[in-house]
């Protein structure tokens, strides 16, 4: 599938599309995460979103299924986490 600024995408919209994003744990990321895709996906669903503590207890992993309609919105949604300062990387 070719998007309109003429990059490739092997997805297909809308679709469901899994958002991984790390940092320390005790920083309310989960709130923050979730603050941040609801900026920009209309129905964020609690269930959507889990996490996991690392095994000492440092860092914490979120995943949000987020229903994804087009690439512009994976990108803002991507660069809005990657500008958080708590945000130690998302995938």
């Amino acid at each position: 599938m070719t998007l309109e600024d003429g990059r490739d995408t092997l997805l297909k919209f809308p679709c469901d599309f899994p958002i991984k994003v790390m940092g320390r744990s005790g920083i309310g990321l989960r709130d923050l995460v979730i603050e941040i895709i609801s900026r920009h996906v209309s129905q964020l669903s609690s269930r959507a979103v889990t996490s996991r503590t690392s095994r000492h207890g440092n860092y914490v992993s979120i995943t949000a299924v987020v229903p994804a309609t087009s690439q512009r919105q994976l990108d803002d949604i991507y660069r809005e986490l990657t500008a958080c300062d708590a945000v130690i990387i998302a995938i």
